[in-house]
């Protein structure tokens, strides 16, 4: 069979420079997650800025920012993003909760601005009861207000792919499309690629031509351009199961090829990678070593 991997999957397209990282606890201070970062190997941060299970939660102090800011310096390395807490649902229904997820993504893009962490990966919510459709425009119509309403925020927004679980929405690449193309502020959004969630969601990518084929489709109606951050776990669930349970990388129903064609993908070198995988132990070093083994930088 004839191979369609595209002329931009060179080997070595990573290069020496791509960052790797995970998502780092913040216990004790937010500003103590660059020390958790560097213990593991990182090069880059993911957080959360506040409980990711609360709605509510305190105003950052003048102490918690400095001290933010004073670890972000005296570290090599950098807080990437922060992720958005779990009760958010920008495409809901009910109009108190709706209201309610708008305001606290607002939050989240102002306090992430403050700290100086250039991007805020947020889930694109769940239809409930309602039609895809129907839900789909209030997801859409959530990210333009909330540009509306920050804007003096400096950090971008991170459209994350999903697996579809349940009534979940982000598990088309259509859908991403349909909200950078509402909210009409490509300076402003992004897409985060979640390579489980991808491929739970029915997009294969353990082979060239599968890869090839995902990732044709992805440029065709969101853009790779737009990719910004990859989230690299390998998935527990077969190919469209739409169960979102990740595995350490290379370990999973993925597998090591497709971390080898996605690290070494010219289209995405700009992007930096973190790790979402389980903390099991000390698998962090292990799951960054797999990593930059599959892009050829060590």
């Amino acid at each position: 069979m004839k191979s369609t991997t595209s002329p931009d999957l060179v080997a070595g397209a990573a290069g020496p420079d791509r960052r790797f990282g995970a998502h780092m606890p913040t216990t004790g201070g937010l500003h103590h997650a660059f020390a958790a970062g560097e213990a593991v190997g990182c090069d880059v941060i993911q957080i959360f800025t506040k409980n990711p299970q609360q709605w509510r939660a305190r105003s950052l102090t003048d102490d918690q920012i400095t001290r933010f800011h004073a670890a972000a310096r005296d570290s090599a390395v950098r807080c990437l993003a922060a992720h958005d807490t779990y009760l958010i649902n920008p495409a809901a229904a009910d109009a108190d909760l709706l209201e309610k997820s708008r305001a606290a993504l607002a939050d989240e893009l102002e306090r992430s601005s403050v700290l100086g962490i250039p991007n805020v990966v947020m889930h694109l919510g769940a239809a409930g009861a309602a039609p895809e459709e129907e839900a789909l425009q209030r997801l859409a119509e959530s990210v333009a207000v909330v540009l509306e309403r920050t804007p003096n925020a400096t950090s971008r927004l991170l459209l994350e792919t999903t697996a579809g679980q349940g009534s979940c929405l982000g598990y088309r690449f259509e859908h991403l499309a349909r909200v950078l193309e509402f909210a009409a502020a490509p300076e402003r959004l992004g897409v985060c690629f979640d390579t489980c969630h991808v491929f739970v969601a029915g997009y294969d990518l353990r082979d060239e031509e599968s890869y090839a084929a995902t990732m044709a489709e992805f440029d065709a109606r969101v853009g790779l351009r737009h990719v910004r951050l990859v989230h690299a776990n390998d998935a527990k669930r077969a190919c469209g199961s739409r169960v979102d349970r990740h595995d350490h990388v290379g370990k999973g129903e993925i597998g090591t090829t497709a971390f080898r064609l996605l690290l070494n993908d010219g289209r995405l070198k700009e992007a930096s990678v973190v790790l979402e995988t389980p903390k099991e132990g000390e698998m962090d070093p292990v799951n960054l070593a797999a990593l930059r083994a599959a892009a050829g930088v060590i």
